[in-house]
């Protein structure tokens, strides 16, 4: 089963490591991912040290091939967010020897 972290997950473990109720946090955790959002959408970068940094990219047009007709189409330029993790992130997980198996299940 692929466990998936949401804003209810974060919150709830924020409200367990504070000691605050949960309704107390909600508000916080949508507050922080909104003013993330809106950095991004101004075109400006994200970084959360010890954690990793998000950037938006521009991407061209280009040509796409449909995979089961090989039908040509154009893709649209468009923009889109990248995340980069910090040297500290990709330490912790290597050191954590997280296997295929843990990342499929």
């Amino acid at each position: 089963m692929n466990k998936t972290v949401t804003r209810a997950t974060l919150a709830e473990a924020a409200a367990a490591r504070t000691g605050l109720h949960k309704a107390d946090i909600v508000p916080f955790v949508d507050s922080m991912f909104t003013h993330m959002a809106a950095a991004l959408m101004k075109g400006e970068n994200v970084k959360l040290t010890a954690f990793g940094s998000f950037q938006v990219r521009k991407r061209a047009e280009r040509l796409g091939r449909n995979p089961r007709t090989g039908e040509e189409h154009r893709i649209s330029p468009r923009h889109t967010v990248v995340f980069t993790p910090s040297a500290q992130l990709r330490e912790a997980l290597d050191a954590a020897d997280v296997t295929q198996e843990q990342v499929d299940s």
